[in-house]
């Protein structure tokens, strides 16, 4: 059944670097209007965002470039969610051995770059993964990384058969090891438009609460 004009959400997919092209195309398949964010106009509109995957330390190095890192960590505290795959997994996590800028650290769990090694030793894999119904999802790992740990309140969404996690969620954040753009199975994109569409509500009433707050003082 298509989804109301009225209950479609606007997505932003973070798009200074990577293969956010698509993530777009892949957005829309699943119900959403998607936009391309490289200014802080366009995340202000943006009901949910995704960062792809690509560089991390370079899309870590362009969000400190347009000034994006700061109201973006403020968009996030105030409810918006955020999904990360491969690089965009990176840069939420709160510990990143060795990457060389901060990320923007708002999902307590620790990820190891590169955790497969180089390009050429990119492979796939089925996953069951908590919350898809019907067959494991097939994911393509590119140069990916895996979570080595995660802290209070992140659930575990999907581990490899070598029981290393490459799928978790904190509330309305949601970081995957792997590339689900790269498929024609869109089910992960549905779960995260789903996410948006529930969070909405509580995002408008935090940003009433934080103006009223405003008004008072």
């Amino acid at each position: 059944m298509p989804v109301a004009r009225s209950e479609q959400r606007l997505i932003g997919v973070l798009a200074l670097q990577g293969d956010f092209a698509e993530h777009l195309d892949a957005l829309r398949a699943a119900g959403a209007r998607a936009i391309e964010v490289r200014t802080l106009a366009h995340l202000e509109q943006v009901d949910g965002l995704v960062i792809p995957g690509g560089e991390s330390t370079t899309i870590a190095r362009l969000l400190l470039i347009f000034d994006l890192m700061e109201p973006l960590r403020r968009r996030i505290e105030d409810g918006m969610p955020v999904w990360g795959t491969c690089a965009g997994a990176i840069l939420l996590a709160t510990d990143v051995p060795g990457l060389d800028r901060p990320p923007i650290a708002v999902m307590p769990m620790s990820v190891e770059r590169n955790a497969f090694g180089p390009q050429t030793a990119s492979f796939e894999a089925d996953l069951d993964i908590a919350g898809l119904e019907g067959a494991p999802l097939r994911a393509v790992f590119i140069r990916a990384p895996v979570i080595t740990s995660v802290g209070d309140g992140v659930e575990v969404l999907a581990r490899l058969e070598d029981g290393r996690i490459v799928a978790a969620r904190s509330g309305r954040l949601l970081a995957t090891s792997f590339h689900p753009e790269l498929t024609p199975d869109h089910r992960m994109h549905a779960l995260f438009v789903g996410m948006v569409r529930q969070a909405v509500p509580a995002q408008a009433a935090a940003s009433d609460d934080g103006r009223a707050r405003g008004e008072v003082a």
